[in-house]
């Protein structure tokens, strides 16, 4: 064998004493890494249901935002229609959406949604908006301007659709301002087709409880015929219902050339929320949450810049993603990495951090099996030459039998190999076979 074969030879045989002393560690480590992989679940699936609402409502725009942002990090956001918040909040408990927009106060939160579902935060406020034409005020009251609840009698009133949960905020609302149900002519039809009742005058007023990007909204604020009715009681009502907050719609901000509207509007609000069912995926969470910011941050109607999203208002509790997406900033490994990149790294450094713990005192055992294996080879046939030294003092074997089996132990000793490291230990053993051959009996053979 040449120089480079035995080089490579020996190379290649500390490499495989070494891979197996340290082989146990490594699969333990390796088969550590993978049960917290598959506890951990640090990938999330790459889709996600989102209830949203009725069609040209604000909640399919904002869903519609939420979808192009995640899908800047891969994942496809599957947008659920529905009538509304009680339809979402049901879409959830039944687990065909895995988040949804909700309003305060519309809903009914059953005590087992406090273990089921979390909140991701408030994102925006949606005012009552009700919206009536001013002939039918003006033939009903002789007015055409409206500026409480009790001015409804005798009107045709479309409530909204059961699932948008309008109806039983209204509901309440009305029975504040001692209106019963008989004091007018109520529909229960969604947005699109009540507006189009409203414009054809088969309807005297509407009510939505909308934010102002939604395109109905837009579009009522400036349909000549149509006005906007104010609470002029809006404080009192933020103080008798807690899930409702007063609002103004300050003059000339939907169309300042116009003037419209031509007076400030003193209005309630209801908060909206992004709710989420417990088990949804927490990256996901994290996405959501932090697109979010981005969403909801700026200025508004009726909000200043950074007043949403806030963990005020939350009749859920708060997921630990949203808290740390509201109130802390963006992670650092995420402004520099690629989402799936930094997500895995976050939720894997803690497992890792414990099982280099475990791992550092245990990869202390390796040297000295690595030792002792290599040692193994050479020891071993010390046994043999002992056995063989053993025979010649009690006189069990003849010289040439003892000749003959050193020579087999000698020529079994010269194709050991070794590390350099350890080769004085194999030289040892090829002098000890030589004291023993001088001491077998009789003259040497020529």
């Amino acid at each position: 064998m040449g120089q480079m074969p035995r080089r490579l030879h020996n190379l290649l045989l500390s490499l495989r004493d070494l891979l197996l002393s340290a082989g146990p560690l490594a699969l333990l480590g390796v088969g550590l890494v993978a049960l917290a992989f598959h506890w951990l679940k640090p990938t999330p699936p790459h889709q996600v249901t989102l209830a949203t609402g009725p069609a040209q409502s604000a909640y399919e725009a904002f869903g519609k935002r939420y979808q192009e942002a995640l899908a800047a990090n891969g994942f496809e956001v599957v947008l659920l229609p529905s009538d509304g918040s009680s339809a979402n909040l049901q879409l959830l408990r039944e687990g065909r959406a895995d988040l949804a927009f909700v309003q305060g106060g519309t809903g009914e939160l059953r005590p087992e949604d406090g273990d089921d579902l979390v909140s991701l935060g408030s994102l925006f406020v949606e005012p009552i908006w009700i919206f009536y034409r001013s002939d039918a005020a003006r033939r009903v009251h002789g007015a055409a301007r409206l500026d409480g609840l009790h001015q409804l009698r005798g009107l045709r009133l479309n409530l909204g659709s059961p699932g948008s949960g309008v109806p039983t905020l209204m509901e309440r609302l009305l029975d504040a301002n001692r209106v019963p149900a008989d004091a007018l002519t109520l529909t229960r039809l969604g947005p699109t087709p009540a507006t189009v009742e409203l414009l054809d005058a088969r309807l005297d007023a509407l009510v939505f409880v909308s934010a102002p990007e939604s395109p109905l909204v837009q579009m009522l604020l400036q349909t000549p015929g149509i006005q906007l009715m104010g609470f002029a009681q809006n404080e009192a009502y933020a103080r008798r219902f807690p899930f409702l907050t007063p609002v103004t719609l300050p003059r000339g901000v939907v169309d300042l050339a116009a003037n419209v509207p031509q007076r400030d509007m003193r209005l309630v609000a209801s908060t909206t929320s992004l709710l989420a069912r417990d088990g949804t995926h927490p990256a996901l969470l994290q996405l959501f949450a932090q697109a979010a910011q981005g969403i909801h941050g700026g200025a508004g109607w009726f909000n200043r810049a950074r007043d949403f999203p806030n963990t005020r208002h939350a009749e859920l509790p708060i997921a630990k993603e949203g808290e740390r997406a509201i109130n802390e900033p963006t992670p650092l490994m995420q402004r520099y990495l690629p989402f799936w990149i930094a997500n895995l790294i976050e939720r894997m450094w803690l497992v890792l951090g414990i099982l280099l713990a475990v791992m550092l005192p245990l990869s202390r055992v390796v040297p000295p099996l690595y030792q002792l294996r290599v040692r193994s080879r050479v020891f071993r046939w010390y046994g043999h030459l002992r056995q063989i030294e053993d025979d010649m003092e009690a006189g069990r074997a003849t010289p040439d039998e003892l000749r003959e089996r050193l020579a087999r132990l000698e020529r079994r000793v010269e194709k050991v190999s070794v590390p350099l490291s350890y080769a004085d230990e194999l030289y040892a053993l090829r002098n000890h076979i030589q004291l023993v051959r001088r001491r077998v009996p009789g003259p040497a053979p020529t």
